[in-house]
């Protein structure tokens, strides 16, 4: 397992349904997970990792996102409620890839 630290901006991307808050994250990193992944993947083409910010951890997954260029990572309402974050705000994250 490899761990990634980062700092990128929040942003929030709205469908009909709901409000998601996500960021991208560097194509650097983007590409060392990419090539690193081998055999089968979970749906959408995810990627399963452990994220930190500030005090709080979760588990996640990322996206690849072909309008991006990128994958992007969700951050849940409770991360940003227990951080002190919003979209537009930007944070450092700590990564983990998640076999």
């Amino acid at each position: 397992m490899t761990t990634y630290r980062f700092e990128a901006s929040l942003y929030l991307w709205e469908s009909t349904q709901a409000a998601w808050v996500f960021t991208d994250l560097p194509f650097d990193v983007a590409d060392e997970i990419e090539d690193a992944q081998t055999g089968p993947r979970r749906g959408f083409g995810a990627v399963r990792v452990e994220v930190a910010v500030g005090a709080t951890t979760w588990r996640t997954s990322i996206f690849p996102s072909k309008e991006r260029r990128t994958f992007i990572l969700p951050v849940k309402r409770a991360v940003l409620d227990a951080e002190g974050l919003a979209p537009g705000a930007s944070a450092t994250f700590a990564l983990t890839t998640v076999g």
